[in-house]
């Protein structure tokens, strides 16, 4: 099979991994790895960097971030770079649930206690929970006052966030005002315009009827 033939059968599968490419080739791991170079593909950020894609292949959103069936694509670079870009893009900072929601990666994962090591990017404990902000003097002041912003409109907590996106996951199509009321603890309520909030900042919203909270 020649180059082009490959090229078309890549393109048609979306993605492709080493293992699949080698018999295609007919060449080493280390001869196909150069040919994913010479070829310009993204790698996966998450699945162990087992995936590749063409460049021309993935239709970034937002974010930069493109997923295909359970791999994860990327514009800005590995993993690091992304939550980077990320955190830098962001209007208040992120935590690692919202960052989690993001890139589909456990928000307990290990990999978030090595961030604060990144010049790029502080971490500091805002509201009981860790936040991710830009380093750079300006944008890190124009998060702060933003987080601050949200906070005195009752922003919510990490707990209150999965609390809420659990129930989500429970009763797909549940309308915000129930939401807000069905997902608290007993004894407590979410404001409705704070689940709002959180849902808009996450793309989630257009996932649930139309309400006016």
């Amino acid at each position: 099979m020649d180059e082009h033939d490959i090229l078309v059968k890549f393109r048609k599968n979306k993605i492709m991994t080493i293992e699949k490419l080698i018999p295609l080739l007919q060449c080493s791991a280390i001869t196909v790895r150069r040919r994913l170079k010479k070829w310009g593909t993204y790698t996966s950020i998450n699945q162990n960097g087992r995936y590749y894609t063409l460049p021309e292949i993935p239709e970034f959103d937002g974010n930069g971030l493109w997923k295909y069936k359970l791999a994860f694509f990327s514009k800005h670079g590995n993993l690091k770079q992304t939550i980077i870009e990320l955190v830098k893009k962001s209007e208040t900072g992120l935590s690692a649930v919202d960052i989690s929601i993001i890139i589909e990666i456990p928000s307990s994962s290990s990999y978030f206690s090595q961030l604060k090591q990144s010049a790029e990017i502080r971490r500091e404990k805002h509201q009981g929970r860790f936040i991710y902000f830009s380093a750079a003097p300006i944008r890190y002041q124009q998060q702060k006052r933003k987080i601050e912003q949200q906070d005195a409109d009752g922003w919510l907590t990490d707990a209150q966030a999965v609390q809420i996106l659990i129930h989500m996951i429970k009763n797909p199509g549940i309308e915000v005002e129930r939401l807000a009321m069905e997902s608290a603890p007993p004894g407590k309520h979410f404001e409705p315009v704070a689940v709002k909030y959180f849902l808009q900042f996450h793309d989630l919203l257009k996932k649930i009827p139309d309400s006016q909270p």
